[in-house]
């Protein structure tokens, strides 16, 4: 199972949506948790698992307490395809790493061993919004990813375009008014170009986490209003 055909179909069969491959040439220069942690591997498998529409249809000015169980329990599955999908890669004889869905190592900068969102742009599953998260022509920023880095040879994906244009949707609805509504076609040069992170951070952590029946560092609410991925 080193064919990126194979990866890809059995990713499918333990329960991805979507999966893209990145060669990491592409993300030279991505900050990391340790700074080396690219350095064995070639190529990265970056997998999705789509949150229902449903569920975001019911968040309005906040997260609802539905919403953080689909969030948890689509980090877990995410968690367990990488680490089946990483044990599967070494019995084959290459390097492989599990990087987790959801775990900031950094507290002071917010950021986990990779930027999952970077890593899946350069894996073809989409382009940065205007909120700097994930938007798939599919699902829209309704999923949830978790990357795994190997030195397998496999074919890298094609990048895909910046399809945001004049959009302003998650600006607009934004609760910690974080969102610049800034452009780019590839991506922005610094997190501060796209977002006020401070006063996302604020929100978060001040507010939305300190709720009793969340008490987790989740918003969705700029997910909820992308027009991608919206149910019709």
């Amino acid at each position: 199972m080193v064919s990126t055909i194979d990866i890809k179909k059995r990713a499918i069969e333990l329960g991805a949506d979507l999966v893209g491959i990145a060669d990491l040439k592409h993300v030279s220069g991505l900050p990391t948790e340790p700074k080396d942690l690219l350095e064995p591997y070639t190529n990265a498998v970056v997998i999705a698992v789509a949150v229902s529409p449903d569920v975001f249809e019911q968040i309005k000015n906040g997260p609802t307490p539905l919403y953080v169980h689909h969030y948890q329990v689509a980090n877990t599955l995410l968690d367990n395809i990488a680490l089946r999908l990483q044990n599967e890669i070494i019995h084959e004889g290459f390097r492989a790493l599990a990087i987790p869905a959801s775990l900031i190592v950094d507290k002071v900068n917010w950021m986990g061993h990779i930027s999952h969102k970077a890593m899946a742009k350069a894996a073809g599953l989409g382009w940065q919004g205007k909120s700097l998260l994930l938007v798939t022509p599919e699902y829209g920023p309704r999923v949830r990813l978790a990357t795994l880095l190997t030195n397998a040879p496999l074919d890298p994906d094609p990048l895909q375009s910046n399809r945001c244009g004049t959009c302003n949707k998650c600006q607009e609805a934004c609760p910690a008014a974080a969102i610049k509504g800034a452009s780019w076609d590839d991506h922005p040069q610094s997190r501060e170009e796209a977002l006020h992170f401070n006063q996302c951070v604020e929100k978060l952590t001040n507010d939305f986490a300190k709720r009793p029946e969340i008490g987790k560092n989740v918003c969705g609410v700029c997910i909820s209003v992308c027009p991608w991925g919206k149910r019709r």
